[in-house]
């Protein structure tokens, strides 16, 4: 499967520029995975970090799920890789393979999509429990920006670990 980034606009509407930056760090994450093995995304850093590729996918599906159906959609539905509440559960493996680590990430984005897209404007609000207050779509989407920003930099020394890739 080829991935395509596409540049974000250098001129745009908020919404429009939003919507656009974090579909770029979107797209980065399934490069920096593409065409690996499930071996080769399980590969941990380094002790005592147990940080892997797969488990970034997996963390970001968290997130997507989270922010966008949890909070914004106000679905009182679990997480995906922890009944408990355990938001760090997702960077463990857990038996994942990964395309359906992968497939599980891709569905999230998609409702995430379809959540923001339906959402009337950028100043909607929702209730995030775990900071205790109320959060624009704005805050959200800038977070999920910066989320995806972060661990694509992680992203980039991990597949460097695996196999010598480096860029984009």
């Amino acid at each position: 499967m080829t991935i395509e980034r596409i540049d974000p606009p250098a001129q745009a509407g908020e919404r429009e520029m939003l919507r656009a930056y974090l579909d770029f760090h979107r797209a980065t994450l399934a490069m920096k995975v593409e065409g690996l093995t499930d071996e080769q995304l399980r590969r941990r850093s380094m002790p005592p970090s147990t940080l892997s590729l797969l488990g970034l996918v997996r963390h970001l599906a968290e997130v997507e799920r989270t922010w966008f159906r949890r909070v914004v959609n106000g679905e009182d539905i679990p997480l995906v890789w922890s009944d408990e509440g355990d938001y760090q559960a997702a960077f463990d493996d857990g038996g994942s393979t990964g395309a359906s680590a992968f497939a599980t990430w891709q569905a999230e984005v998609a409702h995430s999509r379809r959540i923001e897209e339906a959402a009337e404007s950028l100043d909607v609000t929702a209730y995030q429990p775990r900071w205790d207050k109320e959060v624009s779509l704005r805050l959200i989407m800038l977070h999920m920006i910066h989320e995806y920003a972060r661990h694509n930099g992680h992203a980039d020394f991990l597949r460097e670990g695996v196999d010598g890739a480096t860029g984009p």
